[in-house]
């Protein structure tokens, strides 16, 4: 039945493939009777920390650096509880290697610029400048929770800036693997994680947990994450999001038919920043706060980011550490990425 299940897998995504445990790298790697695979065949396979060797640098010097890549925030207060200590528990990890934080959200970081004087570079202003100043290889890590929008921009990083230097190689987001084809389980682990900062909850009381949410099929994380989260058997936790499925009105009418009166409001994001102050915290009568207590709750907001939550933090820096072990790590790959044959 299990081969049965692969094989259908392979023929519904056209690819011949053979299912092989990687772990932290890819779950499949091309069928050998594969003789002459495509570009486009090469990249629908790639799953995992992608890896890329340029096959006309090789004869270059090695100089290393890392790139954490986060949405950022406009928050001072939070950015500096959450951004700023994770990327120099990164930077901790790996002495002696210049580590740059760029921020994906060009918005923001015009806007930090404008209003604290503080110049953040975007993936591609960090790139091109440590392309200037000489360096060959370069691990690119992400702050990411989910592998959606944001992280597809990160990979299309990745893709277009690969050719300039000798190696990169990309990380992956705090939850990517789901225990699939002898994988770690990574929403496990980072539920686990998360709960050290979970409240002792009575028959009465429940958490619900704000995602971000997002129009991309990665929103489907979010039932995995409550799936484990059911497991952890630690009472009524409830996942909704803020611009995905589940809704709040999604999780209202189980509040009730639980009987619950006491809620308890914490964001699933990096930072405490808008979504959490004004979307979920906030006083105004649209706020999840406001529409709770307007049902009935008394309601508690939990105002701080995943990157305060020290657990969580040591797993970005272990996905971090992923990148690096992977620009490190000499391989005979030459123009394929996320592979290992």
């Amino acid at each position: 039945m299990k081969k049965a299940s692969k094989l259908m897998t392979t023929l519904a995504l056209s690819l011949s493939c053979l299912a092989v445990a990687i772990p932290g790298y890819a779950a499949y790697s091309l069928n050998p009777e594969v003789k002459d695979p495509t570009p486009a065949l090469m990249q629908a396979s790639e799953i995992g920390v992608r890896v890329y060797n340029n096959p006309h640098m090789q004869n270059l010097p090695n100089k290393d650096a890392i790139v954490v890549m986060s949405f950022g925030t406009t928050f001072t207060d939070t950015r500096n509880k959450t951004i700023n200590p994770t990327v120099e528990a990164i930077q901790a990890a790996h002495p002696g290697v210049k580590v740059v934080c760029a921020y994906t959200s060009h918005i923001i970081v015009d806007r930090v610029k404008a209003n604290e004087g503080i110049d953040i570079p975007t993936p591609e202003k960090a790139l091109e400048q440590l392309k200037k100043e000489g360096y060959t290889r370069v691990a690119l890590a992400t702050l990411d929770v989910i592998p959606g929008m944001e992280y597809d921009y990160d990979t299309a990083i990745f893709n277009i800036y690969k050719k300039d230097f000798k190696k990169m190689t990309m990380g992956l987001p705090l939850m990517y693997w789901m225990g699939q084809e002898d994988q770690r389980d990574d929403i496990e682990e980072s539920m686990e994680a998360m709960a050290s900062q979970f409240p002792k909850l009575g028959k009465k009381d429940a958490l619900l947990v704000m995602a971000h949410g997002t129009p991309h099929p990665a929103n489907a994380y979010y039932a995995v994450m409550q799936d484990r989260l059911s497991a952890l058997n630690k009472g009524t936790i409830l996942i909704y999001s803020v611009e995905g499925w589940p809704h709040l009105d999604t999780v209202i009418p189980i509040l009730k038919e639980k009987g619950i009166k006491n809620v308890t409001l914490m964001p699933m994001m990096m930072v405490a920043g808008d979504h959490a102050n004004n979307d979920m915290a906030g006083d105004e009568e649209d706020s999840h706060k406001s529409i709770l207590e307007a049902e009935g709750f008394k309601v508690t907001p939990y105002i701080h980011g995943l990157g305060e939550n020290m657990d969580v933090r040591k797993l970005f820096v272990e996905r971090a550490n992923e990148a690096w072990d992977a620009l490190e790590n000499d391989t005979k790959t030459t123009g394929h990425h996320g592979m290992r044959h």
